[in-house]
């Protein structure tokens, strides 16, 4: 069994929680830890669980949406944490007391009943990282927080079974918003992040018969809507816009089995 739950995605913080196994057998993994740790412990009790339930940490870049209190749940559970080298020189190296854990492109991580696979992804972070999970039969693909699929984004992404993919912005609402030029060069740039078209368009081009659901995450709460979000990819993959999960910067979505 392989099942994900978004804890909350977008600017304000983004988590989400993986798990897999059976029965006594469960491992549970938090990609990424941007938020406070009250607010972990809030949204981890809606699933009926605390942050001593969490096996593994994996964080993908150094921003602090993503990093949020990644230490400190770390250091009190006493849980590993993979991240790249240079998300960890990126942070400050702190001292992790012995739970740091190197992550690299195409470097296998087993925990067991879950199996990571990171890669690279092209974002304005000092060694960013996205994650497909798998409990040997099926494949879970995380993709947030990059500002174009290259083509080996898509090649680690190829037959699975889900997708949590960033749906960022509309093109015109960020043209139109309060936001900075600079700002707007930047997010809507090759290494910001995704608009509604290419991220529509990453899920056409990995769409396939065994692809059962693509959930739209790390949407921009000044930039986006989900409606606009939910049709661009309904219309990519040819399917109902009222069945797309779409992640709540407060609420994530509920449990999403793959």
């Amino acid at each position: 069994m392989l099942r994900f739950r978004s804890l909350g995605s977008g600017s304000s913080g983004n988590s989400t929680l993986v798990e897999a196994g059976n029965g006594g057998q469960l491992v549970r993994l938090l990609v990424d830890c941007g938020l406070g740790v009250r607010q972990m412990e809030q949204r981890l009790a809606r699933c009926g669980l605390s942050t001593a339930d969490v096996d593994a940490i994996f964080i993908t870049h150094e921003h602090s949406d993503h990093i949020g209190c990644a230490r400190s749940v770390a250091l009190r559970e006493r849980i590993p944490v993979w991240m790249s080298p240079g998300t960890f020189a990126a942070i400050g190296s702190p001292d992790l007391e012995g739970l740091l854990r190197e992550a690299g492109d195409g470097c296998a991580i087993d925990l067991g009943e879950m199996r990571l696979m990171p890669f690279t992804v092209p974002h304005d972070a000092r060694e960013p990282l996205q994650l497909r999970c798998s409990d040997g039969d099926r494949h879970l693909g995380i993709l947030t927080d990059l500002g174009h699929a290259s083509p080996h984004v898509l090649l680690s992404l190829q037959n699975c079974h889900a997708l949590l993919l960033e749906f960022n912005h509309d093109p015109d609402l960020l043209a139109a918003s309060s936001y900075h030029p600079a700002l707007k060069k930047r997010v809507g740039g090759k290494y910001g992040h995704l608009s509604n078209i290419d991220a529509a368009q990453i899920a056409r081009s990995l769409h396939h018969t065994g692809l059962a659901t693509v959930a739209a995450a790390h949407l921009s709460k000044q930039n986006n809507r989900p409606d606009l979000a939910r049709t661009a990819l309904a219309l990519a993959i040819d399917c109902d816009p009222a069945c797309i999960p779409v992640a709540d910067p407060s609420l994530g979505t509920d449990w999403i089995t793959v």
